[in-house]
């Protein structure tokens, strides 16, 4: 009975293992190589909202805002840095922040969404 016993208990401890590894099989992670970096940001606009926002970066990062809504958006920067053009649904706009410092967006169709990046 001992041994049995031995079995089934050693079938359970496989059993987390097993389900953890098919779940993370069925997941696109992407991880950095050693001395990589991720540069890109992604900044969402969907439902009339930037998100995340505040969005903390380091200097040198390039963020990307890509439209979800089906309504064009724009992101414009309040000091005039950076401008994008119309966006319809699933176009993107990116931009690289080189310097330190908070940078206050909107969209100058819809003037109620905005949005703040604080580059360190």
């Amino acid at each position: 009975m001992k041994k049995e016993a031995h079995v089934h208990l050693r079938r359970i401890q496989w059993l987390p293992t097993a389900v953890g590894m098919v779940i993370l099989g069925a997941m696109e992670v992407y991880v950095p190589s050693v001395g990589e970096t991720l540069s890109a940001t992604q900044i969402e606009v969907k439902d009339f909202m930037f998100m995340p926002t505040p969005l903390t970066v380091k200097a040198g990062s390039t963020v990307t805002w890509t439209n979800k809504d089906d309504e064009p958006h724009t992101v414009v920067s309040d000091t005039g840095e950076f401008k994008s053009g119309g966006m319809d649904t699933n176009e993107s706009f990116s931009h690289k922040f080189d310097k330190p410092g908070t940078y206050h967006f909107t969209c100058s169709i819809h003037p109620r969404m905005v949005g703040t990046i604080v580059v360190q």
